[in-house]
């Protein structure tokens, strides 16, 4: 059975690329073994197909180097939080036994990516229940010690902002695997992002140098906890100090 150090989980595939990609490959390369859960097949995207995105996904697994990635196959622009749902992501959480997640924040404009972290919170916390896991069989009860959320369109003030200097150029080349919702699909399609009208790599170089500044590096990655933080727990340990 694979364990995981560390479980992101996204909306999207792409989405683990573009806002958690940096601190995804900090992580691998300080030894942590680190999945991906993708919560939808991202069918629904303007540009390409679900087997253009299933391509792309493991194109960019690769660049990652991740251990394991999974997919709830939940329909895209569909995402609910329902019981079956984060149950499904309790079992995972159960199974791959990660100490750190890593999920969507709660406010966001994207339906998908709010839905997202409520179900990566209720899962969580639906992970370390006794009874549940003896229903559904399987590991016992298990929460992970660290959930902390990274930050896709609404900003926040962060917990922590990784330096992901060091990994700069393999984030980008793991967000170009991407190639379908970067590239001009028509004559009429302009490429940028349909939300805030700018092109996707501009926005994530724009964003991780703005947070990077605040922490004297050239480009960072904004993490949010919602509880204390203790000294020895899992992000600290993996990225807190030279390994």
């Amino acid at each position: 059975m694979t364990t995981l150090d560390v479980l992101v989980i996204a909306a999207h595939p792409d989405d683990a690329e573009i806002s958690a990609g940096g601190t995804i490959l900090r992580l691998v390369d300080a030894g942590a073994r680190v999945g991906v859960l993708d919560v939808t097949r991202g069918e629904m995207g303007t540009r390409g197909t679900r087997d253009d995105r299933d391509a792309e996904t493991a194109r960019a697994t690769e660049v990652l180097g991740l251990a394991w990635r999974g997919n709830l196959n939940l329909p895209d622009g569909r995402v609910q939080a329902a019981p079956e749902a984060r149950e499904e992501v309790a079992r995972h959480l159960r199974e791959l036994a990660p100490d750190l997640v890593l999920a969507h924040h709660a406010h966001d404009p994207h339906p998908d990516h709010e839905a997202s972290a409520l179900l990566a919170r209720q899962g969580w916390y639906l992970s370390g229940l006794g009874q549940l896991a003896k229903q559904a069989g399987g590991p016992a009860a298990r929460r992970p010690a660290q959930l902390a959320h990274f930050m896709s369109h609404v900003p926040f003030e962060p917990t922590f902002i990784v330096d992901i200097e060091p990994v700069w150029e393999r984030k980008r080349e793991a967000i170009l695997a991407y190639a379908t919702q970067l590239e001009r699909s028509d004559e009429g399609d302009e490429g940028k992002h349909l939300l805030y009208g700018a092109d996707i790599l501009e926005r994530v170089e724009t964003k991780a140098r703005t947070y990077g500044e605040r922490i004297r590096r050239r480009y960072g990655e904004p993490l949010l906890t919602t509880e204390p933080v203790a000294l020895d727990s899992p992000l600290i340990r993996w990225l807190g100090a030279r390994r």
